[in-house]
């Protein structure tokens, strides 16, 4: 509940009565994880801080014609009514709502719609205020100790380690040569153009747009699942259809979100794509010295993502008992104003396992697709996974966000002072600390489990390949801010 007087914590303030408040607290269910709380602060003890404040503002205050403490109490009331009040009601605010965390367990999970310049102050009665607050949803205590849990494991080989050695190349490659005769193969660069359509009516046009082909095209307002398969084998001239899933967040569009719409694109022109050639330049570029030391540095990278799809299975294992002990839907509007967090920390998560940001985008447009369902996912995980913190104590301190930062900066060859000030200015060290919190829990969690290594299934042995582009599908169609919140750059 500190969240509510932390919105206060802004505005100026005069030192703080130390005694508790009377207060009158009615807190009432206003819909699914949101309550409505009226506080009532009574007359009396208005009346004592108010004469406290008088006294005070007697001593302090100068009056032309008057000694100081001398002046008369009508006056002085008079004269600094509304300064003292004013500040007496900000006063109050910030010692009812501490007051008011300290002895109800609300576990608020976003700031209250409190507007502290609505409330008034007075001149007769007791100061009453209202506001609602979005609140965690009760969670049963899941079982966590003792679990017998799968871990994939899996030894590369020097094939898939060339093969994923090669997918890096092409796509740090450059155009070589223009294929007027070639037929698109998967790895090629394409120019491409026509209209996007859905039950025969025209929705969106893409003009002369470049695109990789690769298994999968990610528009910024829709995702093409078989892009390569349903452009293999056309040659210039030739029109294929796309099938684009558009995103269930497109704003202002409610009627085509989700839908699957039809792009009859002719090839324009189809490229090549020429790898880089390993001189000691470009290795040096990469931090390698070698061809062999490139192999080492493409079988790293493949082991950082196997070991997050580990923490990620083991995760899932978990919590597939675990949300069995939080049966409630999230409100949508909830949903919604938590999207931006809740991606923040998926996108942190991919950063501290060492996934790289092309990676991390192009996973992030996936999960964008369908922003609720993700959050909605996002937060439930959440929430039992602070259950466990809870019972265990687990917690995050500032020195562990320092670290992280640190980390941060140093994965991304920026300093620790410029990634905390973009954090602090995009309002995300909040998600930050609730991402390291997960992490611990995970941690916690494997450190008490029997974890059984089995081979990691062979659909999962390689990464989809996915281009990200810019274009649009849709006419004019917009993402939602907090589907499209550039969180990887």
């Amino acid at each position: 509940m500190t969240e509510i007087a932390t919105e206060l914590a802004t505005l100026p303030t005069a030192a703080e009565s130390s005694r508790k408040l009377n207060l009158g607290v009615d807190i009432r269910d206003a819909g699914p994880c949101k309550k409505h709380i009226q506080v009532t602060i009574p007359r009396s003890d208005l009346d004592v801080r108010l004469a406290e404040k008088f006294s005070e503002m007697a001593i302090e205050a100068p009056i032309r014609g008057f000694r100081p403490g001398k002046a008369p109490k009508q006056l002085i009331e008079r004269k600094f009514y509304k300064e003292v009040t004013d500040r007496l009601k900000t006063e109050l605010l910030l010692a009812s709502l501490e007051q008011l965390a300290e002895d109800n367990d609300l576990n608020p999970i976003s700031p209250p719609d409190l507007n502290p310049s609505a409330v008034v102050f007075p001149k007769e009665g007791d100061l009453i205020y209202e506001f609602q607050v979005e609140v965690r949803p009760e969670v049963a205590a899941p079982e966590y100790k003792g679990l017998k849990l799968d871990k994939p494991v899996h030894k590369f080989t020097p094939a898939e380690i060339a093969g994923e050695g090669k997918r890096i190349l092409r796509r740090m490659g450059h155009l070589e040569q223009k294929l007027d005769g070639g037929a698109v193969e998967q790895g090629n660069e394409v120019t491409l153009s026509g209209a996007v359509t859905h039950d025969g009516k025209s929705i969106g046009q893409i003009k002369s747009s470049s695109f990789r082909v690769e298994e999968k095209l990610a528009f910024k307002d829709g995702i093409a699942h078989t892009f390569a398969a349903q452009l293999s084998g056309a040659k210039v001239g030739d029109t294929r259809l796309v099938s684009i899933e558009l995103s269930h967040s497109i704003g202002g569009l409610s009627n085509l979100a989700g839908k699957t719409v039809e792009a009859s694109l002719i090839v324009e022109k189809i490229f090549l794509i020429k790898d880089p050639e390993l001189t000691g330049e470009f290795l040096q570029s990469l931090g390698v010295s070698s061809v062999d030391g490139f192999h080492e540095l493409v079988e790293v990278l493949l082991n950082r993502r196997l070991e997050h799809r580990q923490r990620q299975s083991i995760r899932q294992q978990f919590l597939v008992s675990g949300l069995k002990s939080l049966d409630s839907e999230l409100p949508q509007d909830l949903l919604m104003k938590q999207a931006r967090t809740a991606m923040a920390r998926r996108v942190m998560e991919m950063r501290s396992d060492g996934i790289s940001e092309e990676e991390i985008r192009a996973r992030q447009r996936l999960l964008s697709q369908d922003i609720l369902a993700t959050t909605a996912s996002a937060l439930k995980e959440h929430f039992v996974l602070q259950k466990v913190a809870e019972l265990e104590k687990i917690e995050v301190s500032d020195h562990d966000i320092e670290i992280e930062i640190a980390r941060l900066a140093q994965n991304s060859g920026d300093s620790a002072r410029r990634v905390r000030a973009r954090m602090d200015r995009e309002d995300l060290i909040d998600a930050l600390a609730a991402e390291l919190l997960e992490r611990k829990v995970l941690d916690y969690i494997i450190s008490q489990s029997e974890l059984t290594e089995v081979p990691l299934p062979s659909e999962e042995k390689e990464e989809v390949t996915l281009d990200t582009s810019e274009a649009s599908a849709v006419h004019d169609s917009e993402m939602d801010p907090a589907a499209d919140a550039n969180l990887a750059n």
